[in-house]
């Protein structure tokens, strides 16, 4: 039917630099565990659609290569805002159709985020509203507009 939630693990006692990654950097939200889910530890996410669970694991190793694959609407902006929270962010262009990168979570566990190259020219084609809306300084309307 659908692919529920998707679990990474994570180091005990790892919670705050979960929310700061996941809500913080990402912009999820963090959902409230079941009680006797929460007893074990880990944090679980929502946005866009997609369900992140980060469960406890002892030891703790994380994963290099396998990884969820999240479709994003702005790549760039969230490139941007990874780089910024301290990430370092690994470009790919060897998945025909999809702009792409990676970037760890602060536990090391791999994730790829995506965004159709169809998606992205459209965005790259639309002005922000309030640019459309308001004219040049030298009078002229943007363009596309009468």
């Amino acid at each position: 039917m659908a692919l529920h939630h998707t679990q990474l693990a994570m180091p005990r006692d790892g919670e705050a630099a979960a929310r700061a990654f996941y809500a913080g950097a990402l912009g999820m939200t963090e959902l409230r565990k079941p009680p006797v889910l929460a007893a074990r530890g880990g944090c679980w996410f929502r946005g866009g659609g997609v369900e992140l669970h980060l469960g406890v694991e002892d030891p703790f190793a994380p994963a290099k290569k396998a990884h969820p694959g999240l479709l994003v609407d702005d790549l760039p902006g969230l490139a941007a805002a990874l780089e910024a929270a301290g990430r370092t962010v690994t470009w790919d262009d060897d998945f025909p159709g999809y702009d792409r990168f990676y970037a760890d979570d602060p536990f090391g566990n791999r994730l790829e985020f995506l965004e159709p190259q169809q998606q992205a020219a459209r965005r790259d084609r639309t002005p922000p509203p309030a640019a459309a809306a308001r004219p040049s300084s030298a009078g002229e309307r943007a363009p596309g507009h009468a």
